[in-house]
């Protein structure tokens, strides 16, 4: 008999939860963003004046993914998108000054849930277990590149 989760079964389940959560967090503050739409949002914010492919790369998501983000965002004034002097087929995408404030907000709503999901781990807890999964992440990254064995 299986008495035993495996591993990667119990992350994914903590990934659905939380990403569970982030919507619900969203839909009650009222912000008129999907999970996807602010997840993009708060990375414009972070990454201002970046290639719409390169946004797409840091999100790991398909770059016609993130378009669709960006038309909606772009549609409420929240973002726009210019050609890259460099490369006139290339799009950067930068905040407007209405950004910011909601990007804020969207962390507040997620930093809400995040410490009310991990509230029975120790700071110490907390601090580790993002190292290690950071640390996993990394790893499967370089996997994923062929840096493995590299």
């Amino acid at each position: 008999m299986l008495d035993e989760s495996p591993f990667g079964m119990i992350l994914i389940d903590c990934a659905r939860l939380l990403r569970a959560r982030f919507d619900r967090a969203l839909d009650d503050a009222r912000l008129g963003l999907t999970a996807g739409e602010a997840r993009a949002l708060v990375y414009v914010c972070r990454h201002p004046g970046s290639r719409q492919s390169v946004l797409a790369t840091h999100m790991w998501v398909e770059p016609m993914t993130l378009v669709g983000f960006l038309d909606r965002l772009e549609a409420r004034g929240l973002v726009v998108r210019e050609p890259d002097p460099a490369d006139r087929r290339a799009k950067i995408v930068q905040p407007t000054p209405q950004a910011e404030p909601l990007a804020l907000q969207v962390l507040e709503a997620f930093r809400t849930e995040r410490e009310s999901a991990m509230a029975d781990l120790s700071a110490e807890e907390i601090v580790l277990l993002k190292d290690m999964l950071g640390r996993l992440r990394n790893r499967m990254i370089a996997d994923d590149r062929g840096g493995a064995g590299q």
